[in-house]
């Protein structure tokens, strides 16, 4: 292994440009060798790359420079930001970038073990995809901004929502997010989809993870105007008809809305804009 670290390590500081060109094509073995080998994992460090959403490399350390500032929360703990799937992501990631963060794109076969390996190596670092929270709460760095909505209205508003769900698939809840966010936002846990998914490659410690369901939250935006709308709402019809429409509209935002769900909302779509 030393020899191959060697070589690498020599043909980076020689051609760089050419190394990130044929990134791509070798970095499932260079991630590999660095989350079996810890001695290569500390040579690997010096060539081993990072690339954003925008077709940008890094080596580690230069990333983190380049983080540092923006990316860095309330408790001084580094966040680094990914996208496993530029397209099925895409909102996310763009709802991301307007706060500034950059997004790594990690969408190897390993990543997510490769992911488990820096952070158990980067001191007070975490990562987070950037579907696994709305995009104020992937780094948290302030207090929450006030509700619109009273308590009452909150507790309202979530039993309604829970009242067209599958409870044991998604769960409500709220936050007091800006006016022009989305009023409603699927998310899923970090730590849990990550898990499921290193189950789903081949088992191991996290094999009994492939037999837990499938978890979801759904965030609601408090101070979303429509939120407000809903709840004025005299007709129970009409609320029901706008819940299942902003849910959709959330699922179909992760590709979660398929079949008969997924027909439902083009019907009512269409009966919305007739």
């Amino acid at each position: 292994m030393k020899k191959v670290a060697d070589k690498l390590e020599e043909i980076f500081k020689n051609n760089r440009e050419e190394f990130e060109k044929k990134w791509d094509d070798i970095k499932v073995f260079i991630e590999y060798g660095m989350i079996s080998e810890p001695k290569f994992f500390d040579r690997a460090e010096k060539f081993c790359l990072f690339k954003n959403v925008n077709d940008k490399y890094f080596t580690l350390s230069e990333y983190k420079d380049y983080i540092k500032e923006n990316q860095t929360d309330k408790e001084g703990s580094l966040t680094y930001i990914y996208t496993s799937n530029t397209e099925d992501q895409h909102s996310y990631i763009q709802n991301a970038q307007e706060r500034g963060y950059d997004i790594l794109v990690l969408d190897g076969p390993i990543d997510n073990h490769f992911i488990n390996a820096l952070e158990q190596k980067f001191e007070k670092s975490h990562f987070v995809r950037v579907d696994a929270e709305v995009a104020d709460k992937l780094i948290k760095k302030t207090d929450d901004l006030p509700s619109k909505l009273s308590e009452e209205q909150t507790k309202q508003l979530t039993e309604l929502f829970e009242s067209q769900v599958n409870k044991a698939v998604y769960h409500i809840s709220v936050e007091n997010l800006g006016e022009n966010d989305l009023p409603v936002t699927v998310t899923q846990n970090e730590f849990m989809r990550r898990m499921k998914d290193m189950s789903a490659m081949g088992g191991g410690q996290y094999a009994f993870m492939g037999n837990m369901p499938d978890s979801y939250n759904l965030v609601l935006n408090s101070n979303h105007k429509l939120m407000s709308q809903l709840l004025a709402s005299e007709s129970q019809e009409d609320k029901e008809k706008m819940i299942k429409q902003l849910i959709d509209l959330a699922l179909l935002s992760q590709n979660l809305l398929k079949g008969e769900a997924l027909t439902g909302f083009i019907k009512r779509s269409v009966d919305i804009i007739q």
